[in-house]
């Protein structure tokens, strides 16, 4: 089954402390961005990239793609306020393709394997999120005050690329747009529209680079990939 992917990616990255988007920063001397766009490439089941980006920044993104040869058709759209109206601008370039997937610029680790799993879930759900189990404990909090333990038990870390049925992602787009509802990922949406959302179980090295430290995580788990 193919499927066309929706890439925000014109965040600034302010946690990362750079003044710059940090698409652009490098893992091993290649920029964060390729690495996932890497992965889209290589997938013979995606048909198209469509990334969200700041107007300014598309000579870069241009020349990084020429640089780096990446060879699946790539649309860019206008990125919004806020990643959720990005991906909805990603969402309105889409005809004919019945899946769709969001993944976060900075994730750059998904593997193959996964996507496969996605797509055939959101195939015969309509929508699949990868999440991993929670190791650690979890406390809720008022202020610095613990009021209770969370069960674990029950606690995923979701992560992406999340898989849908176009029909059903745009529904729930619209609907949070007319509504003026913003959700804390695509999912949170799909589920307001009382559609079925599966877990798929990810992996603990499909990490979102977000702050510094994520870089030592990502240049660790880039050494252990290339050693193999």
């Amino acid at each position: 089954m193919q499927y066309e992917v929706v890439i925000p990616a014109a965040g600034q990255g302010k946690r990362m402390k750079t003044g710059r988007n940090k698409l652009f920063l490098e893992l091993s001397g290649t920029p964060l961005i390729i690495y996932t766009l890497q992965v889209f490439d290589r997938d013979p089941q995606c048909k198209k990239m469509i990334l969200a980006i700041n107007p300014a920044e598309e000579e870069i993104f241009t020349s990084l793609l020429q640089s780096y040869s990446i060879h699946k058709p790539i649309v860019f759209v206008s990125g919004g306020a806020e990643r959720q109206h990005s991906v909805y601008n990603g969402l309105k370039e889409i005809q004919n393709t019945e899946i769709v997937l969001v993944h976060d610029g900075a994730r750059p680790f998904v593997q193959a394997d996964l996507l496969t799993k996605l797509i055939k879930t959101a195939v015969e759900r309509g929508s699949a999120i990868p999440a991993v189990p929670v190791k650690d404990t979890v406390k809720k909090a008022k202020g610095t005050t613990v009021v209770e333990t969370v069960e674990r038990s029950c606690l995923w870390a979701v992560q992406t690329p999340q898989a849908f049925r176009v029909s059903v992602l745009r529904k729930a787009h619209e609907k949070a747009a007319e509504e003026g509802f913003l959700g804390t990922d695509d999912a949170s949406l799909v589920e307001r529209i009382n559609e079925e959302v599966v877990i798929v179980e990810g992996d603990y090295h499909n990490i979102k680079i977000t702050t510094p430290e994520d870089l030592l995580f990502a240049e660790a788990i880039l050494q252990k990939q290339l050693q193999k």
